[in-house]
């Protein structure tokens, strides 16, 4: 690369729509592009291209005549927002290098270079490209949504408030879904996209959290939706400070209406003020006796703990049309409970297992799913109730 570039951190390359120009370029796409929508085409499909008809170019310039390529590069300058072009090759005129550095964002990445140096330079370019978090200038709402036992189904479900609010906003980048099982969370996973976030790499210096940071750290799952997730790091909870775990949120609800956080059931140095800064906080339960226990422990211990008269709601997963077998009915469970479900979400194991393997949420792959609709539910009343205008979630 001839720019000095300062590092940005990774950006998702799933789905990202990349128009090479080079019919050598289409070996990228089972190699270190894999992923990504890779077309490969020529200079009429340039001369085609409408504003915001992929999100990058890259051009061979070994694989076209001088001429060629500085009508190219004129054709890309005259795209209003010109997408963001990263020009490779092994001979690179200087003449035609100033003129791809003039572009508002554009790169040179000289042959030979290394799989992991072209993936770099694509990530860069994607990152100065994507817009930026701005401060959404209204009340945003935070729900917590946690499982009793695990197992129990709190990450599926997490998935499906957050694509649900998302749908129904029909705004671009209206949710966060923030994965806070620092250590092994599975949003990523179910979800089918990359995690970027390290919340370690920022140890105590949580200042350093910014909405332009956060930017970088989410991964663009569907219009309106995003994720923020960790790479697996079995040391994550160690690591990590609580003002940068606070800091991380508080950013979060500046910037999105809606913040959808999974927690780890078991308690760190963050989670009750994370909690007190909620909207709502969901516990999630399974219909059998020891989680019936756990869920009604679990909720009064956050009751308690939390001190301000908000009381937990409690999510029956996995109803089924009891014909036989011992699992408990409704009733039933809410008398382990010794109180009452605030909700209860059908089983239907094949569309849960088939969404997770596809990835993505059951409201993509089985929207007929008796699950999509118990969940509709539940985010249609609970959006409709008026928002607890506590403050977001603070670092010290």
């Amino acid at each position: 690369m001839l720019r000095n570039k300062s590092a940005s951190p990774p950006v998702s390359l799933k789905g990202c729509r990349i128009l090479a120009l080079g019919a050598a370029l289409g070996a990228l796409r089972e190699g270190p592009l894999a992923g990504a929508a890779l077309e490969i085409g020529g200079i009429v499909q340039l001369e085609q291209l409408a504003p915001g008809g992929c999100d990058l170019i890259i051009i061979d310039a070994d694989s076209f005549e001088t001429g060629v390529l500085a009508a190219a590069l004129k054709a890309i300058s005259a795209l209003r927002p010109a997408p963001p072009l990263l020009m490779v090759g092994d001979t690179l005129p200087a003449g035609l290098v100033r003129n791809v550095l003039r572009l508002e964002a554009a790169d040179i990445l000289e042959a030979p270079f290394t799989s992991e140096q072209l993936v770099a330079a694509v990530q860069s370019l994607l990152a100065e490209s994507q817009p930026a978090l701005a401060p959404t200038g209204g009340d945003s709402r935070c729900w917590a949504i946690t499982g009793a036992v695990g197992g129990a189904g709190a990450t599926t479900i997490t998935i499906e408030i957050a694509h649900a609010l998302a749908v129904a906003s029909g705004k671009d980048r209206s949710v966060c879904l923030v994965d806070l099982n620092l250590a092994d969370g599975a949003c990523a996973a179910y979800l089918g996209a990359s995690p970027t976030l390290k919340l370690a790499d920022f140890g105590t210096a949580a200042d350093r959290i910014d909405s332009a940071m956060l930017q970088a750290f989410v991964t663009p799952v569907s219009k309106g939706l995003d994720l923020m997730a960790g790479v697996r790091d079995a040391n994550a909870f160690d690591g990590v400070g609580r003002d940068a775990v606070l800091r991380l949120l508080e950013v979060a609800c500046e910037c999105y209406d809606w913040v959808i956080l999974d927690v780890p059931r078991h308690r760190r140095a963050w989670t009750l003020e994370a909690l007190a800064g909620c909207d709502e906080i969901l516990v999630i339960s399974e219909l059998t006796v020891p989680a019936l226990l756990a869920a009604g422990a679990y909720s009064d211990e956050i009751e308690a703990a939390l001190g301000t008269g908000m009381r937990p709601r409690i999510v029956l997963n996995r109803l089924a049309s009891r014909m036989f077998g011992p699992a408990p009915s409704m009733v039933e469970a809410e008398k382990a409970l010794q109180r009452k479900a605030d909700a209860g979400i059908s089983s239907d194991w094949e569309a849960a297992a088939a969404s997770a393997n596809l990835g993505g949420p059951i409201a993509q792959h089985r929207p007929k799913s008796k699950i999509v609709k118990d969940i509709q539910t539940l985010v249609d009343r609970l959006a409709s109730a008026p928002a607890r205008r506590e403050p977001a979630p603070k670092a010290a």
